[in-house]
């Protein structure tokens, strides 16, 4: 039978409050553990800082002290979650293992939303901002080689391949073309309601890594190319967050928020391979159940609703992380030379398409020069295709 997060209180409000024994949780092993265990930490570390993030901007534009109150309790659980969650991630991992295995989660999380997608026009979008996520894997994986001597699939095992997506100069396009249409809140599934939030937030905490822990290097490619790549992950935040229905309520986008990260709690929970993990998954899905009824109590107070009129009656199949090689492989064959016009996509170049290229790429991007620099220190670059050559001939090694 499916899962009613409606059905079910979890832990009061009140009881949710940890010492810091209890918070401070043992990271995961990075020699040993699950890569897709990596990822769902990822995964829920972004949807918590999202989470707590519109939890602020919905206190900044609140007026009822009582609601702001509430707000605020609420949030400080959701930073204690989000504590323990990106705590999980091993110290001794570099920047760069964390950044491929954000990658990762960009492409197979986005390649299994994209699949399960009911709108062809949401799944247009997912399967667009996919060939740039598994772009931005292929460059970093290099840089990682060439700084740290060693090779990705330390990181990524073999669930996920590592070559060329869309070219890295062809991900530049003027911001006017990186708003898309959003879905109708009155008729859209609600599962694409919880996918463009889970998107939205995963593509979110990325651009916001990429923006802080860029400078710390001191290898000038290096610096640059997570100042390039930082710039196109504004770009798919501008992408994802267009999708989501700008006409629904504060309350109603806090009730979707809290379900949503009941959604994918209870997911990760039915997947996890980690036991101690899985038992994390478990407390803060008790712990997010609170926190929605207490959204849904907001919003049958203040927005006149009743919150299972926007919510599904139980949640979806679980959000799978798993390999998605063939899916990865398909789009690349068939939308490599797409971009975008207006809220659109075309296949052929347009004419502020051009010109925006023209001034960004005037000289050699960062995404080339690091295959450039990794093929003149090993004499090629590095990819791991496990499945074949690639999809799309021009970009075959040879």
């Amino acid at each position: 039978m499916a899962f009613n997060p409606l059905e079910h209180r979890g832990i009061p409000l009140d009881e949710q409050l940890r010492n810091w024994g209890q918070l401070d949780v043992p990271p995961i092993d990075p020699d040993h553990a699950d890569p897709y265990t990596k990822c769902r930490i990822i995964t829920m570390n972004g949807i918590e800082v999202e989470a707590i993030m519109f939890s602020h901007h919905f206190n900044r534009v609140c007026p009822d002290p009582e609601v702001k109150q509430k707000l605020a309790h609420v949030r400080y659980m959701e930073q204690q979650q989000q504590k323990t969650v990106n705590w999980l991630l091993p110290g001794q991992a570099s920047v760069l293992e964390t950044t491929l295995s954000y990658e990762q989660v960009a492409v197979d999380l986005t390649g299994w939303v994209a699949r399960m997608e009911p709108d062809p026009y949401l799944k247009q979008s997912y399967d667009f901002g996919l060939l740039e996520d598994f772009d931005h894997l292929y460059r970093y994986a290099n840089l990682y080689e060439m700084i740290e001597h060693r090779k990705a699939e330390k990181i990524v095992d073999q669930l996920t391949e590592v070559m060329p997506g869309r070219p890295g100069p062809l991900q530049h396009r003027h911001p006017m073309d990186n708003v898309r249409e959003p879905y109708d809140r009155a008729t859209a599934a609600p599962l694409s309601k919880l996918h463009a939030l889970t998107i939205m937030s995963a593509e979110q905490q990325t651009m916001n890594f990429y923006m802080n822990v860029g400078p710390m290097y001191m290898e000038p490619i290096a610096r640059q190319l997570y100042q390039e790549i930082g710039l196109v992950e504004e770009e798919h935040v501008t992408h994802y967050e267009s999708l989501v229905d700008p006409g629904e309520t504060w309350w109603e986008r806090l009730v979707n928020h809290e379900y949503n990260e009941c959604y994918l709690y209870y997911s990760f929970m039915q997947t996890e391979t980690d036991p101690r993990v899985k038992n994390i998954w478990e407390l803060h899905l008790n712990m997010e159940l609170e926190h929605l009824h207490i959204a849904c109590d907001l919003m049958r107070q203040h927005d006149g609703r009743d919150p299972e009129s926007v919510l599904a009656p139980a949640l979806p199949e679980p959000v799978t992380f798993e390999p998605n090689k063939q899916y990865v492989r398909e789009v690349l064959a068939n939308q490599i030379d797409w971009t975008t016009l207006g809220t659109g996509y075309v296949q052929e170049a347009h004419r502020r398409f051009e010109e925006w290229q023209a001034k960004i790429n005037a000289e050699r991007p960062p995404q080339e020069r690091v295959i450039d620099e990794h093929r003149d220190k090993y004499g090629e670059e590095y990819r791991l295709e496990t499945e074949g050559p690639h999809p799309v001939e021009r970009l075959r090694l040879g």
